[in-house]
């Protein structure tokens, strides 16, 4: 399916066939811009940036990589093609065809689901609005853009449905998405993780790795949905969000290479030793990669959740690779192992599969996650270093649900206050911690060169050198 390139907002839906919804956007688009101009990348509005373009969803056809000023960016609404004869594959309604409007009853519930996948993506947005000011590289200012773009596409993509499907309700919850803020204290975002700060390389590449793989899970739950353009608009943004999480797993690896790379040149594994050279310590890897899991973690919601439970069996959000599950689809006769502190340990308990889907879903997250970490442990064991990075208990240092406030040590143990309150520091970034790498944050955005804290990549980007002259400065 090629994309309408010759409309004022791009579009694979036949947008132009309805004046009254193409109306509705075109008023919405300055109010999108306005918030972009406010609220987008610090600085860079008069940056020529090689950024890819989605230009057809159609496998192997859905990117091209050209320079373009990013408010001139094409943002616009792209679906999967429609799949015949697709039905539902789980719940109440499994087996019927899928919905091509909303169903009345189902009108509350699916417009929540939207909104709040739709206020994630601006908040990032604005998490990450001051980071190309401390830029490592032109490479790695590049890819931010990239990041920050599609982010901005994915909030077309849901506001599209809005406006489609739920009317004047629908056009209000659109604005108000550029109402919100991050970190606000009046009128934050809707999501804890997403009104955390963004300050320095190392979180973003944290966050793309962590926050930005609950994107992929929640996403992959909704192309499962029975409401078909849901499913399609998110079929198309996971192509999107895999580049996301390349910047971060990538990003990280490369921070670690360079530490390691010190550290071997060097002969030295005290902490401050590392420092003094210019590099990120391994243990403050570790701290940070215990704080964005954790605090990705509350994402997925209570570990028990009637609403979860009404979003299957209603047929609104599936679960993670929904059609190789080797069951009936409808769970409503099985379980699921989820933790029960009321007794003051970490007792499992069987609660009702239906109920238990957003940890199910927390489960699929934290064995991707392992896997990308071992990853990282692999370039320090090649460096020949003894230190390995571990993705915390999942009980760890959370939120919301039964679990929140529980004090919790990486290694899954119960702790006192008073052990919470002597460790927390070894545990978590310290205010010291995170001074420390906000000082090695200098801009470079010379060609081919990258700040002493992180590695160059292995290849550049559309098969481009490394040196290439990603961003171009007017």
């Amino acid at each position: 399916m090629s994309i309408d390139y010759g409309q004022k907002i791009p579009n694979n839906v036949d947008l132009s066939s309805d004046k009254t919804l193409q109306r509705a956007l075109e008023h919405w688009q300055p109010e999108f811009l306005n918030w972009w101009g406010a609220m987008g990348p610090d600085g860079s509005h008069a940056f020529d940036v090689y950024l890819r373009t989605a230009v057809s969803v159609d496998v192997g056809g859905w990117t091209h990589y050209d320079y373009v000023r990013m408010p001139d960016y094409r943002w616009g609404i792209f679906l999967n093609p429609a799949e015949s004869g697709r039905t539902v594959g789980f719940g109440d309604h499994k087996g019927e065809p899928v919905w091509q409007e909303v169903p009345g009853e189902y009108r509350s519930n699916l417009r929540r689901i939207i909104v709040t996948q739709g206020d994630t993506e601006p908040a990032s947005v604005e998490q990450q609005r001051l980071l190309g000011l401390s830029c490592p590289s032109l490479y790695d200012l590049r890819n931010l853009f990239q990041v920050n773009v599609e982010e901005g596409r994915h909030l077309w993509a849901m506001v599209y449905l809005l406006h489609r499907y739920f009317g004047r309700d629908g056009r209000e919850e659109a604005e108000a998405l550029l109402e919100r803020r991050s970190g606000d204290a009046d009128k934050p975002r809707i999501l804890g993780a997403f009104n955390e700060q963004t300050p320095d390389w190392l979180s973003f590449f944290m966050f793309t790795y962590f926050t930005d793989r609950d994107g992929k899970f929640q996403l992959a739950a909704l192309t499962e949905s029975a409401f078909d353009p849901l499913a399609r608009t998110t079929k198309f943004m996971l192509r999107e969000e895999s580049h996301h999480m390349f910047v971060g797993e990538s990003g990280v690896g490369r921070i670690l290479q360079r530490t390691c790379e010190v550290m071997a040149k060097h002969k030295v594994d005290d902490p401050a030793r590392v420092r003094a050279l210019g590099v990120i310590d391994l243990p403050t890897m570790q701290r940070y990669v215990n704080f964005h899991s954790s605090v990705t973690l509350d994402l997925f919601g209570s570990d028990v959740s009637s609403n979860a439970a009404t979003f299957y069996t209603t047929g609104l959000k599936g679960r993670f690779d929904e059609g190789r599950m080797q069951d009936n689809h409808l769970l409503k006769d099985q379980t699921y192992p989820v933790f029960d502190p009321s007794s003051g340990t970490l007792a499992v308990r069987e609660a009702p599969a239906l109920n238990a889907l957003n940890e199910k879903l927390r489960d699929d997250f934290v064995k991707d996650s392992i896997a990308g970490v071992g990853r990282w442990n692999r370039i320090i064991q090649k460096a020949g270093i003894d230190f390995k990075l571990t993705v915390p208990h999942k009980a760890f240092h959370r939120q919301i649900g039964p679990l929140a406030g529980l004090k919790v040590s990486p290694d899954g143990r119960i702790v006192s206050e008073a052990e919470w309150s002597a460790s927390v520091a070894h545990w978590l970034p310290s205010t010291e911690d995170r001074a420390f790498v906000q000082s090695l944050m200098g801009r470079v955005v010379e060609s081919g060169k990258f700040a002493n804290w992180i590695a160059p990549p292995v290849s550049g980007i559309n098969q481009q050198p490394v040196d290439f002259q990603y961003v171009r400065f007017n």
